[in-house]
C-alpha cells in the first residue's frame, strides 16, 4: 500500500464549500480501481483544517488519481480556497501488511 496525508488549510469563509467539493472527490475516488480507501477528516478544534488520507494499492494509482477528470476538477475548484498551499506526506503500511486489503 501507499498512503498519502495531505494536508489542507482553507479560508474560514470557504470551509462549507471546500467540503462540499471534496467530498464530491472523494466519492468518485474511492471508484477508482487503485484506490483502496479515501478519508477526508476536519480537525474538530480547528474547522479550517483537513486531513485528506489517500490510500492506494500501489504508488502509481496516486499519479493515476491525479490524472482522472473529478481529481483535476477539485484541484481548479478548491485552488482559491486554500489559506496555504497543501502539503503531503507519503507512507508505506507495516502493518496491516497488503494481505488483509482489499
Amino acid at each position: 500500500m501507499f498512503i498519502v496525508h495531505v494536508h489542507v488549510r482553507v479560508k474560514p469563509e470557504s470551509v462549507e464549500a471546500f467540503r462540499e467539493a471534496t467530498l464530491a472527490n472523494a466519492r468518485s475516488s474511492v471508484g477508482e480501481p487503485g484506490v483502496a480507501r479515501f478519508d477526508v477528516i476536519q480537525q474538530q478544534d480547528a474547522p479550517t483544517r483537513f486531513l485528506l488520507v489517500e490510500v492506494y494499492r500501489r504508488a502509481e494509482d496516486a499519479g493515476r488519481h491525479k490524472e482522472t477528470e473529478h481529481y483535476q476538477v477539485w484541484r481548479d475548484a478548491v485552488a482559491d480556497m486554500m489559506a496555504e498551499p497543501r502539503s503531503s506526506v507519503k507512507y508505506a503500511n507495516v502493518f496491516p501488511d497488503d494481505a488483509g486489503w482489499g
